[in-house]
């Protein structure tokens, strides 16, 4: 499942009971011998446990819904997609984060607002989706030299430059645990398997080319391709064609200015909060600070 800002037990559970909320509602929905359960009961327990996350998320869904729509189709297609990565282990991840089939549809379509909100205005153009759709047709064989340092890396990449054996290379300096006795070899993998800088590097060799350093979380790369081969049945491109744009516009957004985005947006809405015990709930959100433009 793609990743939200909001935690997705706490966001289901509060898009769940949302309904029994109302706290001007005596009506009794437990009876015991040992006393009975209201709705305003269930109102102040989730006021004192979950009541500033939950005025929370139960905002941002509103304000998101009122800009942007989420069709049951769209719902009903991340939920299939999700199902069928997960295959065996879907009841098993439901039930970790005590959820239904149904409370997790909540989630995926506050999910899909959340997204909608990032890419607003993001442009993803033919010729990316092209290239992007070539790229989840090819897989690629190829090792690796991973190093710690900038210095490191560049003494590497001059031995190979001078003829120096890349698998000798790899067990001398990687530090990679998992491929460095294997001369650097990686196996095969397609996209989406790598870490971006990885993949955009590998990805743009020629095979048996050998590339600069590549910086990366993990951290220096030096990439050498040794076989490409296209995927089999792979389907259409007007089959792929929205989501690969999807796919596209979230890699290219600002995963920061979302939450500024939804503090505008709630600004707007002028949210006026009448239990006195959650007036602040939003003041994070609405008091976050505007994401600081990208350094060019």
């Amino acid at each position: 499942m793609k990743k939200s800002i909001l935690t997705l037990s706490l966001a289901a559970s509060v898009l769940a009971l949302a309904a029994c909320s109302d706290s001007s509602d005596g009506e009794v929905i437990v009876s015991s011998e040992v006393g009975d359960i209201s709705k305003e009961d269930l109102y102040e327990e989730m006021k004192t446990s979950v009541g500033d996350q939950a005025i929370q998320i139960l905002m941002i869904e509103k304000v998101l819904a009122d800009k942007y729509e989420v069709t049951d189709d769209e719902v009903e297609a991340e939920f299939k997609k999700n199902k069928e990565e997960m295959g065996d282990t879907f009841d098993q991840f439901l039930e970790q984060n005590n959820q239904t089939e149904e409370s997790y549809k909540k989630v995926i379509r506050l999910n899909l607002l959340q997204e909608k909100a990032l890419t607003d205005g993001v442009e993803v153009t033919d010729e990316e989706i092209q290239q992007q759709y070539e790229r989840q047709g090819t897989e690629l064989n190829a090792r690796h030299i991973l190093v710690a340092d900038q210095e490191t890396a560049d003494k590497v990449k001059k031995e190979l430059d001078e003829g120096g054996d890349f698998a000798k290379l790899a067990e001398e300096y990687s530090t990679d645990p998992g491929s460095a006795a294997n001369g650097g070899g990686l196996d095969w993998f397609g996209a989406g398997a790598m870490v971006p800088e990885f993949e955009e590097a590998a990805f743009a060799l020629e095979v048996d080319e050998i590339s600069e350093p590549v910086q990366s979380q993990h951290g220096f790369h030096i990439i050498q391709v040794t076989e490409k081969r296209q995927v089999e049945d792979q389907p259409a491109l007007e089959d792929q064609k929205e989501q690969i744009r999807s796919d596209l516009a979230m890699a290219k957004a600002d995963q920061a200015a979302l939450v500024p985005k939804i503090a505008e947006m709630l600004k707007d809405a002028k949210v006026d909060i009448k239990d006195e015990d959650l007036k602040g709930a939003l003041d994070e959100i609405i008091n976050a600070e505007a994401a600081p433009a990208p350094t060019q």
